[in-house]
């Protein structure tokens, strides 16, 4: 069974939304963290509006290591309505979002990326569908914006990996207890 991992940069207030607002340089070992993650996926899910977002942006962008890595993944976006812009690799979802994880989860494949999709993260916690979250912690109170964990319940989890870079951004692996 495929793992559904969560990959997320995160204020220490908890805010998920629009990292660039208040994320800083990043250093060489919040990238690597970001590669060791990558590797093992090969599909992405995005909601319609992130995924609005990024194609606008990724299908040119040579910022690496990420570029490269989310123009060549099959990415599965949950809309209703098929998308202005196209994107190679895109499948244009209408199921039920739990639903096709479940299917998702029983294909051959590697790991399944949430990347940049808070409403889609949150539902597949409150669903127990996430069995890895990465979260980079950056030493940064947001103030505003949407934040990640609200009300999807009680979900225990097991850190197995914190890591500190060298501009203190936390680097935190937790899996489902």
């Amino acid at each position: 069974m495929r793992d559904v991992v969560l990959y997320t940069l995160i204020s220490l207030d908890g805010v998920a939304e629009e990292p660039g607002d208040w994320m800083f340089e990043a250093d060489e070992e919040v990238f690597a963290n970001l590669v060791r993650v990558i590797s093992t996926q090969d599909d992405v899910l995005l909601g319609r509006g992130t995924y609005d977002y990024w194609a606008g942006f990724w299908p040119t962008a040579d910022v690496q290591p990420f570029a490269d890595f989310i123009n060549r993944t099959t990415k599965h976006v949950f809309t209703s309505t098929p998308p202005d812009q196209p994107w190679s690799g895109t499948v244009v979802v209408g199921a039920p979002l739990i639903d096709h994880v479940k299917d998702l989860q029983q294909r051959p494949g590697g790991d399944i990326g949430v990347h940049g999709s808070i409403r889609i993260a949150q539902s597949l916690l409150a669903a127990d569908l996430v069995d890895r979250l990465e979260l980079v912690v950056v030493p940064t109170l947001a103030g505003t914006g949407r934040r990640l964990f609200g009300d999807q319940g009680l979900v225990r989890l097991t850190p197995t990996r914190v890591d500190r870079s060298s501009s203190g951004c936390v680097l935190l692996t937790y899996e489902r207890a």
